[in-house]
């Protein structure tokens, strides 16, 4: 599937309003790529363009080879799994599911067979003379993914479908989601604003905002090396520090922060000597000891106790820093301590937050 620098735009009171600008995706056969934003951030609208609820002001949509910017989603070998399910609430699960293939004109004979095995495949066998009203939220899910995916589309279209379930059933139905695409082997285009889901579903993530996609990746690109502040305060928590470059090496760029020498990498683009930099450092990246990059003495402020985790927020010179450790690794004995983390986890955004 391929969209070619697709724009998407609605009038209003205040004049014409981008949802989508000059998005350019290349998602690979059998991938499970996720468009990851926030409201408005123009990732529901992008599915909505591929499989043809929306038509494009300007780009092309393709998909297996062929355009279809224009072709109505009837005419697109993709189906599409809603927020809201959309299950038919007068059939049963046996029809709901058996729909598509009757649609395509498939042989009564070879639907049963087909529909007995997604009753297998997605673990609600027995439910088959139920209707929708008659299920919980977790097995509306399974029918409405059995019915999507019986007719083995090119394309899976996912719009935030786990977001009306509990947590529980949630990361329940999120683990056979990926194994199925796994089994399957077809490709999942997955939409949610849960940065979690996305990194754990994901082959690849499209962080979108604005209407634009700010960076595409794997979920390790995306969580260990964004391009951009923005990313990295979308995508788990972080430390920001502000300062200006001293030197710059191929391998290590000096940063002085409130005075003190921060040691980091800039895996992106390289600043210039007396450029200001925003440095982040993930959480987990910094504990307790001594390095010979960067550390620097400490006070406990508070810390919190998040299960597996505790999480330690500490004043230092350089301002204030968030670390997290194994909860049983212990508290610190003390109200100081040092602190320290290496130049390769600590980047240089080559933008401002």
């Amino acid at each position: 599937m391929y969209l070619d620098r697709v724009s998407k735009i609605y009038g209003g009171a205040s004049g014409e309003v981008y949802a989508v600008r000059d998005v350019t995706l290349d998602v690979r056969p059998g991938e499970f790529y996720s468009l990851l934003g926030s409201s408005g951030s123009g990732k529901t609208t992008t599915l909505r363009l591929i499989g043809g609820f929306e038509i494009p002001e300007y780009g092309q949509v393709y998909i297996g080879g062929e355009e279809v910017t224009t072709l109505p989603p009837y005419r697109r070998n993709v189906h599409t799994v809603f927020q809201s399910y959309a299950l038919f609430p007068h059939m049963t699960v046996v029809e709901n599911i058996a729909y598509p293939l009757q649609i395509a004109k498939v042989p009564r004979a070879e639907i049963a067979p087909q529909v007995q095995e997604s009753l297998r495949m997605f673990r609600i066998e027995g439910l088959g003379d139920r209707r929708p009203a008659q299920l919980s939220g977790g097995q509306q899910q399974r029918v409405a993914l059995a019915r999507a995916l019986i007719s083995r589309p090119k394309v899976l279209l996912l719009d935030e479908p786990l977001s009306a379930l509990d947590a529980k059933i949630r990361e329940e139905v999120r683990q056979e989601l990926r194994d199925l695409q796994r089994q399957t082997n077809l490709t999942f285009i997955y939409v949610t604003h849960d940065q979690e889901e996305a990194l754990a579903l994901s082959d690849r993530i499209a962080v979108m905002s604005n209407g634009r996609v700010e960076q595409v990746g794997t979920p390790k690109e995306i969580y260990d090396r964004p391009t951009s502040a923005f990313v990295a305060r979308f995508i788990g928590k972080a430390n920001f520090l502000q300062g200006q470059v001293l030197d710059v090496q191929a391998d290590c760029v000096a940063v002085d922060v409130n005075g003190i020498l921060v040691k980091a990498i800039a895996p992106h683009t390289p600043p210039a000597i007396a450029d200001r930099v925003t440095l982040m450092i993930r959480p987990e990246r910094i504990r307790r000891g001594h390095a010979a990059a960067n550390q620097i003495a400490a006070s406990v402020v508070s810390s919190t106790y998040v299960g597996q985790l505790v999480e330690f927020h500490l004043k230092t010179a350089i301002g204030n820093l968030t670390m997290t450790q194994l909860g049983d690794q212990g508290e610190p004995n003390d109200a100081e301590l040092t602190c320290c983390w290496s130049a390769h986890d600590c980047l240089v955004l080559p933008s401002q937050p």
